[in-house]
């Protein structure tokens, strides 16, 4: 039985959690971020916003001076995070093998489920229509026999798309995109293959694999080499979850902008805590994940002395990680952090006579994610009750 992939990705995610509870924002260019005049990177925007040239990991000066005229934001990850897993609960009424990725994207295993809901097309318009009736969102699919395939596919017709690449037309699927599409090929290696005269997909896939090799090196010529034939070349590994749990981001294009790299580890240090904490796992592990952009690949980790209770103090040490292993000017495709080795239940720090700034931050994010879980408006104003008391 050949496997069927789901990629799912929620549409500009975040301005669409603002633009559903602020419905007079819709059809606006929506900028999350930091605030014009303050430094700071956008997180993440409209497609209204889009269309102006605004993109994510953009100074918010750059933004500014594009859409002027913008609904600028400050990110509400507590809310976003309660979106987030409500919807992870509906993938998981579709599928026992949900692989979460992103605070809003993940790969669903629909193999062997065509018995309960039909066809894959026929799956996923139904899955479709179920996170829309119960969140007010839209999500894009992409289907597909390996997570690469599908990952494509459900960048291909968004937002509120639908595309299934067919076993046996993986190359005429690839053959309608763009280079730059290429999920994974960032603009050095784009500028590398233009040097090459090599224009588009097929142009690429008629180049040997020793060419490619040692024009681009290893890593990147077998990443090529698979990708232009619909093989995956493993960029979206499944975690063992016994043993580890982390959040990633690729970057549509690679990216040297230390605010912007800074910002998107705090993001998935927020999703990781709150993985964390909403599953009943800890860890002392930290861990960071860097890509480059030659597809070069590092990996740094320490171990603490006691679990790490937070969001803040994943990142700081998150931080600390980059700074060893990242140096200004250098451009980066992927970003990652994660807790490894971790356990079920929360071991309790050595008992000191004052509780620790680390323990009350805890605290209240637990409370966060608790409150979360029960989906009411009420229970948000609680949680930003929360917040504004960690911050006196």
């Amino acid at each position: 039985m050949e496997a069927v992939i789901f990629h799912v990705d929620l549409d500009a995610f975040y301005a669409s959690v603002e633009e559903r509870d602020n419905p007079e924002y819709k059809d606006k260019p929506v900028i999350i971020g930091a605030l014009p005049g303050y430094r700071g990177v956008v997180s993440a925007c409209s497609y209204e916003a889009r269309r102006y040239g605004v993109r994510s990991a953009m100074p918010v000066s750059e933004a500014y001076r594009r859409c002027p005229d913008g609904i600028y934001l400050r990110p509400r990850m507590e809310r976003y995070h309660e979106l987030s897993v409500q919807v992870m609960e509906i993938f998981s009424a579709f599928s026992p093998m949900v692989q979460q990725i992103s605070v809003d994207e993940a790969f669903l295993d629909m193999s062997g489920t065509r018995r309960l809901f039909g066809t894959p097309m026929q799956a996923a318009e139904k899955l479709k229509s179920e996170v829309r009736r119960q969140t007010g969102l839209t999500v894009s699919i992409g289907i597909a026999w390996n997570k690469y395939l599908a990952k494509l596919a459900s960048d291909f017709r968004k937002p509120d798309g639908l595309y299934q690449v067919v076993s046996g037309e993986e190359e005429r699927f690839l053959d309608q995109l763009p280079l730059k599409d290429l999920w994974g090929l960032g603009a050095k290696g784009r500028q590398r293959l233009e040097e090459l005269n090599i224009q588009d997909i097929p142009s690429l896939r008629s180049y040997p694999l020793g060419v490619l090799k040692r024009q681009l090196g290893n890593g990147a010529g077998e990443f090529l080499w698979d990708a232009v034939r619909g093989k995956d070349p493993g960029i979206f590994s499944q975690e063992p979850k016994s043993r580890s749990l982390s959040a990633e981001t690729t970057f549509g294009r690679d990216t040297a902008d230390e605010e912007g790299l800074k910002a998107t580890l705090l993001d998935l240090s927020h999703q990781v805590m709150f993985r964390m904490m909403r599953e009943g796992f800890s860890g002392k592990t930290v861990v960071l994940k860097l890509r480059f952009s030659d597809f070069s690949t590092t990996t740094a980790r320490t171990t603490l002395n006691s679990p790490v209770v937070s969001a803040e103090e994943l990142y700081k040490e998150a931080i600390k990680l980059f700074s060893k292993r990242w140096s200004k000017g250098r451009e980066v495709r992927l970003i990652g952090v994660g807790l490894a080795n971790i356990e079920p239940g929360t071991a309790a720090r050595q008992g000191t006579l004052f509780e620790e700034p680390q323990g009350r931050h805890k605290r209240v994010e637990e409370a966060v994610v608790m409150i979360r879980d029960k989906h009411t408006e009420d229970a948000i104003v609680k949680a930003r009750l929360l917040g504004s008391k960690k911050q006196n």
